[in-house]
């Protein structure tokens, strides 16, 4: 098999998919902290929804402006170096969240730790990329349903110490140090970049027609699944009225669910069409997260978030790979192009979240959740279906 790498062997291969999965795992994991945390900021810094709203604005400005210029830096330093290196700056990120001497400082980290974590996704996107090239198979879908299965762990873990009476401050700084560990070990397992001759060029071009339309309904799944990580915990704990260490348990339930469906959701799309299965998530997600907001007690809450888990799962899969048939461009930049505008999504749209719950309610900016999902089922009929 002719891998391209030098030392890309079978066995090398081998050894390098089961690394990646791991560095998406932790990836999950350190994500589903910082998310169960974000009630600790709040409390932490007395900020209201407004202003921190403000602090995921900043991360996400830092995570949007970064992925401009982490093409250039993987092709400089190689995917693996990238990676090593953005653990650094995550793990003191997370490790330092609670230590900053007031407001202007935790913005300006807020910076640098959007920044660390998108450069890092972007390495480890481009490794799993590469993996399929010298496999010769696909792998996404399982790298993407073990960021989910590390989320659920990082959820209950954070929930664990919670309960335990750990402080917020030692839970960080620990969670910090070992993913930066973690990442170190399993990143030696990584294939090498391809030397700067063999790589080609992939300049950024904004979608049109078919894919304006996929890259706008990415939009919508990914601001919904960001609303769900970065806003679940705070509206259980402060809507529902949840210990924080319960609360913590929807996020698991949400990503649980994900990560089950994103492991199933290759077998599913080779069996059903994938119009039919974009309705049945959106609506799956509108109905149960409807169902979140209005009930508003603890169990239906915890299965509802669920629910919405298992509803937003396949949405970007589904919507990936019929941006990779629509005709006059090549799969790998329909992809680029689509996934930079639900990239934006991911990271914007849980700061939006703040500003609607300052003016109205936590539980009406939810709501946005709703909207998105049910934009998304009622636009299935768009999106193209895959050849017979």
């Amino acid at each position: 098999m002719n891998t391209g790498f030098e030392h890309g062997t079978p066995s090398q291969v081998r050894r390098a998919i089961g690394a990646t999965r791991g560095l998406f795992a932790v990836l999950g994991v350190f994500s589903a902290v910082w998310g169960v945390h974000i009630p600790s900021v709040k409390e932490r810094y007395a900020l209201g929804e407004a202003v921190l709203s403000l602090v995921l604005v900043a991360l996400a400005v830092g995570a949007v402006s970064a992925v401009m210029f982490a093409g250039r830096v993987i092709g400089r330093l190689g995917a693996r170096q990238t990676a090593m290196a953005c653990s650094v700056v995550m793990a003191g990120m997370l490790g330092m969240v609670l230590h900053w001497p007031g407001l202007p400082s935790l913005l300006l980290a807020m910076l640098f730790f959007g920044a660390s974590l998108s450069v890092y996704d972007v390495a480890i996107n481009t490794e799993g990329s590469v993996l399929e090239t010298a496999g010769g198979r696909p792998i996404m879908g399982s790298l993407h349903g073990m960021f989910s299965l590390g989320a659920m762990g990082g959820a209950a873990l954070a929930g664990g110490m919670l309960s335990a009476g750990v402080p917020a401050a030692w839970q960080l700084a620990g969670v910090g140090m070992a993913v930066a560990v973690c990442i170190w070990v399993g990143a030696r397992w990584m294939l090498p970049t391809p030397p700067p001759a063999a790589q080609t060029k992939v300049h950024f071009t904004w979608p049109r027609g078919a894919l304006l339309i996929m890259g706008l309904l990415t939009f919508a799944g990914m601001s919904a699944e960001g609303v769900m990580f970065d806003w679940c915990v705070l509206y259980l704990q402060q809507e529902v009225r949840m210990p924080h260490e319960q609360a913590a348990l929807g996020y698991a339930a949400c990503a649980g669910a994900m990560a089950v469906m994103r492991f199933a959701a290759d077998r599913l799309r080779a069996h059903y069409s994938e119009q039919r299965l974009l309705q049945v998530s959106g609506t799956v997600t509108a109905v149960s997260m409807a169902g979140v907001l209005l009930v508003g007690h603890p169990v239906v809450a915890i299965v509802g978030c669920g629910l919405v888990g298992a509803g937003l799962a396949m949405i970007v899969p589904i919507l990936y790979g019929a941006a990779s048939r629509v005709p006059g461009t090549t799969p790998a930049a329909a992809i680029a192009a689509v996934s930079s505008i639900g990239y934006a999504g991911f990271m914007v749209g849980p700061p939006l979240i703040g500003f609607i719950a300052q003016h109205a309610s936590l539980t009406a900016a939810m709501g946005v959740v709703v909207v998105a999902a049910t934009i998304l089922a009622l636009s299935a009929r768009f999106v193209p279906e895959k050849a017979a």
